[in-house]
């Protein structure tokens, strides 16, 4: 049933438009990111956690804990990720890291046997 086929008070379209706007990261009170809880959908609506209730809004607490166990929030945190990628940023700079260290020392020794090439090719050149 949707929004507009429903009999809601006031208070319950508030939660209603609360929840959809967590839904779709687009909050006006809590921070983008936030997760979608009960708590949360009562904090973005304007209200005291405590007045979302399931005696209340059984259908729309049924709701949330619906979209939530279908919507896995845990990874989505923007702090995990944040710290997943400097992790990730900070293992790729060692690669890159060995990987310079490596390529000096390969022409190190090519510039030293280019050398050597031609100090053998003066030496032959000297004998004929």
């Amino acid at each position: 049933m949707s929004l507009n086929q429903m009999k809601l008070s006031k208070a319950e379209l508030q939660f209603y438009e609360a929840f959809m706007r967590l839904k779709e990261n687009k909050p006006i009170h809590l921070p983008k990111g936030t997760l979608v809880t009960q708590n949360n959908v009562a904090k973005e609506a304007g209200v005291d956690p405590s007045a979302l209730r399931k005696s209340r809004y059984p259908e729309l607490i049924n709701e949330i804990q619906e979209w939530i166990e279908l919507n896995d929030q845990k990874g989505i945190s923007k702090k995990k990720v944040a710290k997943k990628l400097n992790s990730e940023v900070a293992e790729l700079q060692v690669t890159i890291n060995t990987l310079i260290e490596q390529r000096d020392n390969a022409m190190s020794k090519l510039l030293a046997a280019q050398i050597k090439i031609i100090e053998l090719t003066n030496k032959i050149n000297g004998l004929k």
